[in-house]
C-alpha cells in the first residue's frame, strides 16, 4: 500500500487539486494574453516567460492553499481514512475550496475589466466595505447568473475529481508515517521559501505593464497587498540624506512670497501677497469621480459628453495641463486637502492617525470660514468620515448607522430619505447632493458665515445610474452616459446657484479625483493622468487657460494667491501663476512614485529601483534615458520629505 502512487493513492485528491488549480490558472493567464493582445509582448520569449513565471506563482499559491490538507492528511491516518467523519470533512473543504477558487476566477475576470491588474490593495479595500461592492456588483452584474455559473463550473470539477476515482483512492488507501511526514516537510519547505523569500513584486520583470501583472497569481498579490498595505519610504525606496532632501524642496518652494519659520525639517511657512487680499467669497469645492479630460471636447472629444464643462472652460479659470496625483478617489482627496505628492502605500486618507493635520480647512478656518464635507454615500466607506471630520469638516452623508470615533469632535449630518430622488450602491445622484449643498448654503449664507462646501460627486462610477429623462443616453448602459449625466447636473448646480443671493460672492472650484482608467502597458501611463479643473465665478478680467504643467496639489495654492491672502502654509503645492513657478507633476500608484518635467519622467520603485524615461505625448509611450543624477535626487527628495512628514507626525 505505501507503494501506491501519490496519483492514486491517499494523496489522490489533493493531487488533482493542484492540477486543476495550476490548470485553470494557466488557462485565465492565456484569456487575459488575448484580451490584452493589441498591448501585451506576445513574441516567443515574453509570452514563454509570462506563462512560466506566472506558473511559478501559481505553484506558491497552491502550495499554501493545499498546506492544511497535508497536514490533515499527516495527523489522520489509519482507521480514520475512509471513515464517515474523514469523508464528511473532505467533502465538505473540497466543495468549499473549489467554490471559492472558481469564484476567485471569476472575480479576476471582473476585476481586470476594471482596472486592467490582477489583485492589489483596492482588492483589499473591497473586501472591507462589503456594503457599496456588494451592491455594486448586484447593480453591475447578473450575478444570479453568476453564481449559478460557478456553483455549475464547482459541480463539474467535483464529478470530474469523482469520476478519475479520486475520492475513491483518497478514502481507501492509507499512507505510512515516513511518507506523511516527507510530504509534509516538502510543502513546509516550499510555503517557508515563498513567505520569506518571494514577494509578488518579483513578478513584474517586463517594461511591460501588462506582461508583469499577468504573470501574477491574483491570490498571491491579494495577500501581498493586505501585507503590504502601508510601505515605509526609507525602507523600500531609494533614499539621500534629510538634510538633502529638505534642502531640495525648500529651494523649490521658495519666492518672494514666502518665509520659512524654521531651518529643520519642516516646510512651514507663511505666504504674504503684497497685494491687499480680496473680499472674502464662499467656496463651492466640487471633486468629481473619475473625471478624464479626455472626456472632454476640449481635449478632442466628439462624443459631445461635457457640453457644459467644454462651455465653462472658456469663462473660468480653465487649468489644460493638470495631472492627478494618483489612482484612486482618496488619492484625490489627499491631493486637494493636504497638498501633498503620494506618499507610497494607502492614501492619509485611509491611514490611522490621521486627525488634526495641516489641510485647507487650517486655512479656512483660520479666516472664520465654515467648512462642510457633502458625500452621497455611506462617509464610512473609504474612512472619510474619519479624515474629514477629524480635519475640522461638518460632515453630510448617507451613513447607514456608522459613527464618528469619539476621539473625532466634529458635526454629522444625515441626509434624509426625503431628500433623495434617485440612489444607487454608491450613493445618491448628484444632483440630489448638489441640492443638499445648496439648502445648506442657505443656512450658512443667513448665518452670516462664509463657507467652503466640499462636494464628492458619485454618478460616474459603474454601474453608471443615474435619474432617467435628464440627456438623451439610457441610464445604465455605461460610462459615457454617466460622463454626460455628471455634466448635466453640473450645469445644474450652476443654474440653481445663480438663483442664490450669495451666488455674486461665491467661486465655484471643479476638479476630478482621478481619471476614469489609469492601467496602460507602462509603470505609468501618463495620459490617464491627465485631468481638468476650473476656477469659475471669479471676475472676468481673471479668466485665462492655464497651459503650465502641473499637479492637483498646486490647485488651492494658486486659488489662495487668486484670492491674494496671506496665510500659513505645510503645502507642497505651489502657486502655478507664480512668475518662476516650475512646471512638473506628481504621478503615483500603489508602489510606484513619479515625477514628471515636461516630457521626461523619473520613476520610483519598493525595492529601491529607479527608472528615467522620455514620455511621448502623441502616442503616450516611454521611452528609457540615461539616469540623469540631479533629477532623481530631486524625486527623491519631494517624496522622501512627504513620508517624513506624515511619518514623525510633523503635518500635525
Amino acid at each position: 500500500m505505501s507503494k501506491l502512487s501519490l496519483r492514486t493513492g491517499r494523496y489522490a485528491l489533493l493531487v488533482h487539486f493542484i492540477a486543476w488549480f495550476l490548470l485553470f490558472s494557466q488557462l485565465l493567464r492565456v484569456i487575459f494574453l488575448i484580451w490584452q493582445h493589441d498591448q501585451v509582448s506576445l513574441n516567443v520569449l515574453d509570452a514563454a516567460r509570462t506563462l512560466l513565471t506566472g506558473f511559478f506563482f501559481d505553484l506558491g499559491t497552491i502550495v499554501l492553499i493545499s498546506f492544511p490538507a497535508v497536514l490533515y492528511y499527516t495527523v489522520f491516518a489509519g482507521r480514520w481514512t475512509g471513515s464517515i467523519a474523514d469523508r464528511a470533512i473532505t467533502w465538505f473543504f473540497i466543495s468549499v475550496n473549489v467554490f471559492i477558487l472558481v469564484f476567485t476566477f471569476l472575480a479576476e475576470i471582473t476585476f481586470w475589466d476594471e482596472f486592467r491588474t490582477r489583485f492589489n490593495f483596492i482588492a483589499v479595500d473591497y473586501l472591507i466595505y462589503t456594503y457599496e461592492v456588494i451592491a455594486n456588483i448586484q447593480e453591475s452584474y447578473p450575478l444570479p447568473l453568476l453564481i449559478a455559473s460557478v456553483l455549475a463550473v464547482t459541480a463539474l470539477v467535483l464529478f470530474a475529481f469523482h469520476r478519475s476515482k479520486a475520492f475513491a483512492a483518497a478514502f481507501a488507501h492509507n499512507a505510512d508515517i515516513v511518507k506523511r511526514v516527507s510530504i509534509l516537510l516538502v510543502f513546509t519547505a516550499a510555503a517557508s521559501f515563498y513567505i520569506t523569500f518571494i514577494s509578488s513584486s518579483q513578478a513584474e520583470w517586463s517594461p511591460n505593464r501588462y506582461n508583469s501583472e499577468i504573470s501574477k497569481s491574483g491570490i498571491y498579490s491579494f495577500f501581498a497587498a493586505f501585507r503590504n498595505n502601508q510601505m515605509k519610504y526609507e525602507r523600500f525606496y531609494t533614499t539621500i540624506s534629510n538634510d538633502r532632501a529638505f534642502g531640495i524642496v525648500k529651494s523649490k518652494l521658495r519666492d518672494s512670497t514666502v518665509s520659512y519659520a524654521s531651518t529643520g525639517y519642516s516646510i512651514h511657512r507663511s505666504i504674504k501677497d503684497a497685494q491687499t487680499p480680496l473680499e472674502r467669497k464662499n467656496v463651492v469645492f466640487v471633486l468629481m469621480e473619475s473625471f478624464s479630460a479626455g472626456f472632454m471636447n476640449e481635449f478632442g472629444n466628439r462624443q459631445n459628453l461635457t457640453p457644459f464643462l467644454d462651455s465653462l472652460a472658456q469663462k473660468s479659470v480653465f487649468f489644460n495641463n493638470m495631472y492627478a496625483t494618483g489612482t484612486r478617489t482618496v488619492r484625490g482627496m489627499e491631493a486637494v486637502t493636504l497638498c501633498i505628492p503620494p506618499t507610497p502605500g494607502q492614501s492619509i486618507v485611509k491611514r490611522p492617525d490621521n486627525q488634526n493635520l495641516f489641510t485647507i480647512s487650517n486655512v479656512f478656518r483660520s479666516k472664520n470660514y465654515q467648512c462642510s464635507f457633502f458625500y452621497g454615500g455611506d462617509g464610512y466607506f473609504d474612512n472619510m468620515n474619519s479624515y474629514f471630520g477629524g480635519n475640522g469638516f461638518t460632515i453630510y452623508d448617507r451613513g447607514r448607522g456608522s459613527v464618528l470615533s469619539d476621539r473625532i469632535k466634529t458635526v454629522r449630518h444625515n441626509i434624509a430619505d426625503s431628500e433623495v430622488t434617485f440612489e444607487n450602491a454608491w450613493g445618491i445622484c448628484d444632483e440630489d447632493i448638489f441640492n443638499k449643498m445648496l439648502s445648506t448654503a442657505d443656512r450658512q449664507y443667513k448665518e452670516g458665515k462664509p463657507f467652503l462646501n466640499f462636494v464628492m460627486t458619485t454618478s460616474n462610477h459603474r454601474p453608471y445610474t443615474y435619474p432617467s429623462g435628464r440627456i438623451d443616453i439610457p441610464s445604465g448602459t455605461g460610462r459615457e452616459g454617466a460622463v454626460k449625466y455628471a455634466d448635466y447636473a453640473l450645469k445644474r448646480l450652476f443654474a440653481e446657484a445663480s438663483k442664490k443671493p450669495w451666488y455674486k460672492n461665491t467661486v465655484f472650484i471643479i476638479i476630478a479625483d482621478h481619471c476614469a482608467s489609469s492601467a496602460g502597458k507602462d509603470e505609468i501611463d501618463i495620459a490617464n493622468y491627465h485631468i481638468p479643473a476650473f476656477i469659475a465665478n471669479l471676475p472676468e478680467a481673471e479668466n485665462r487657460k492655464i497651459g503650465a504643467q502641473c499637479s492637483q496639489i498646486d490647485l488651492w495654492p494658486t486659488v489662495f494667491s487668486l484670492f491674494r491672502w496671506h496665510y500659513e502654509s505645510d503645502f507642497f503645492g505651489r502657486d502655478v501663476l507664480a512668475q518662476n513657478f516650475e512646471q512638473r507633476a506628481f504621478l503615483g500608484t500603489y508602489r510606484k512614485l513619479a515625477l514628471m518635467k515636461g516630457s521626461r519622467v523619473m520613476i520610483l520603485s519598493d525595492q529601491q529601483k529607479q527608472a528615467f524615461y522620455s514620455w511621448k505625448k502623441s502616442d503616450n509611450s516611454l521611452t528609457p534615458l540615461a539616469m540623469d543624477r540631479s533629477f532623481l535626487e530631486e524625486t527623491i527628495a519631494w517624496y522622501q520629505t512627504a513620508d517624513y512628514l506624515f511619518t514623525n507626525k510633523l503635518l500635525k
